[in-house]
């Protein structure tokens, strides 16, 4: 199997990447690094090399800020309509590309290429949510009195500069791209050093359909590119998506600019069982949330925080719906947990189980499969942890991996309690069938997003974001549209002229 796995991803390899080279894209045009540096991209799954990546720094980063700059006022510019009819022809162009787009995704971070394919075209309709939102927005003036007439502007900030991780390089990435351009800002993009092939897919689209200068990329490690762009003069607003200790340091290079923020960060989100729950649903749900991507989700359900009446009976429903979350090769039909990201997250992975397996009891994984698609893929088996307390490691910090911890509870303000307990509020679920207590803990959970008998049902419309540890704003839903813009108030005396004074 394995020697078939390889053959399959490099015949992929060479198909995906035929007459594509991954460059920088600076004001329409591909760009390498002047320092002539790259820096390889790994498929996770086989641990081959799929292609080189320019290595960018400051000066791509200033011509890139620069480009954006020179472009921004001309498409701030056009009226709402007509800036919204471009990102949506901006959206159909890359729908045309998506099997590509899919193919790469698959390729660079290990998931299932029918994952992949379905979060693009996800993430595409964050792109035609905006664009239609911005086209339909009416303005009215703000009453003051007789003699005063006063409006309100809603201007975009100029240059945005956009960081996104490597979990759903294309879906994030619209997030970010769909309200940032309807709003009027141009952008520097900075994909994860680890999936950068779809961004330049992307601003190539994008040159077709936009002015040049409105969408740019660079590509490089985040001490290098990434701490150019969070510090640069000309950069007018930023928005990153990673690791909270991240966003510490980019709210700290913002500030010397007084640079505004949003910041969408990490989480360790509850899936609370209570006793009246449909436990076979619940244990879908649990399986859904954490082992989806791997584990690889800001919002995965962690913790699974279960009431003591119906312990026994959850976790023997949840091993049975770990059994639909299948290993395989991404690139096969039916696989659908593919390999970890990256070595590195492979190796932070297995400490936790590792750690795990000290504190609490391991139910079921808690390592490299024995039989896995590839040798040299990096593949962690779904991974359920019972009794685990909630103050231990394993329940408070964000592993990001295929690794379940149950918890038990005895009464409603307990759960409540395990649930905030935590420096996140990103997400959380509730599984029961009573509305009234449903509501009731929806109210007193938390966290940006509650879901109640279901998991990441995210639509364009409704927004995404977290409490406390997890960040700084909104996305995904209207308000995000304001995260990308500013506001700027007109007074005006409408008092009688003396026209006589003016010949």
């Amino acid at each position: 199997m394995t020697r078939d796995t390889i053959d399959r991803h490099e015949a992929a390899i060479r198909e995906a990447t035929d007459g594509f080279e991954v460059t920088a894209w600076i004001d329409g045009t591909a760009h390498s690094a002047e320092s002539g540096e790259t820096f390889p991209t790994i498929d996770p799954a086989v641990g081959l090399q799929i292609t080189s990546v320019p290595r960018c720094g400051a000066a791509e980063v200033d011509a890139a800020v620069r480009a954006a700059s020179d472009a921004q006022s001309a498409w701030a510019a056009l009226a709402p309509d007509e800036r919204a009819d471009r990102v949506t022809a901006f959206a159909d162009a890359l729908r045309d590309e998506a099997d590509h787009l899919a193919r790469l995704e698959a390729l660079d971070t290990g998931k299932p290429e029918a994952f992949a394919d379905a979060e693009i075209r996800e993430g595409l309709e964050y792109l035609d949510y905006y664009a239609d939102l911005v086209a339909s927005e009416a303005h009215e003036h703000t009453p003051v009195d007789g003699e005063t007439h006063a409006y309100t502007r809603h201007e975009p900030y100029g240059v945005a500069g956009l960081i996104v991780p490597w979990n759903y390089p294309v879906l994030l990435t619209c997030w970010k791209l769909g309200p940032a351009l309807a709003a009027g800002n141009s952008v520097v993009l900075k994909p994860a050093e680890g999936t950068p092939l779809t961004a330049t897919r992307m601003a190539q689209v994008a040159s077709e359909v936009l002015p040049d200068g409105v969408v740019n990329v660079v590509h490089g490690y985040g001490t290098e590119a990434g701490a150019a762009l969070t510090t640069h003069e000309g950069v007018d607003k930023l928005s990153f998506t990673g690791e909270d200790t991240t966003g510490e340091e980019i709210m700290s290079a913002a500030a010397s600019n007084i640079t505004p923020v949003t910041l969408e960060l990490g989480g360790k989100s509850p899936l609370i069982v209570f006793p009246d729950a449909d436990l076979e649903r619940a244990a879908a749900t649990a399986a859904e949330g954490i082992f989806y991507n791997a584990g690889q989700s800001c919002d995965a359900l962690s913790r699974t925080l279960v009431h003591e009446d119906v312990h026994d009976e959850f976790l023997g429903l949840f091993q049975e719906a770990r059994e639909d979350w299948v290993i395989g090769d991404p690139l096969e039909e039916g696989t659908t947990v593919g390999s970890l990201a990256s070595a590195d997250q492979f190796e932070k992975v297995s400490t936790y189980a590792e750690l795990g397996t000290d504190i609490a009891e391991l139910v079921a994984g808690g390592g490299p499969p024995d039989s896995p698609p590839s040798d040299d893929g990096w593949y962690f088996e779904p991974t359920i942890f019972d009794g685990v307390s909630n103050d231990s490691r394993l329940a408070q910090e964000e592993i990001f991996g295929p690794v379940a911890s149950v918890v038990t509870f005895a009464d409603y303000e307990e759960a409540i309690t395990l649930a905030n307990d935590v420096p996140y509020g990103l997400a959380s679920s509730v599984a029961t069938q009573d509305l009234s207590l449903a509501h009731r803990a929806a109210a007193d959970i938390e966290a940006g997003t509650v879901w109640v008998n279901d998991y990441a049902r995210f639509s364009p419309g409704l927004s995404f974001g977290g409490y406390k540890r997890s960040g700084i704003g909104r996305e995904c839903g209207p308000e995000a549209l304001e995260e990308y813009r500013q506001s700027k108030t007109i007074s005006m005396a409408i008092g009688t002229t003396d026209f006589d004074s003016l010949s």
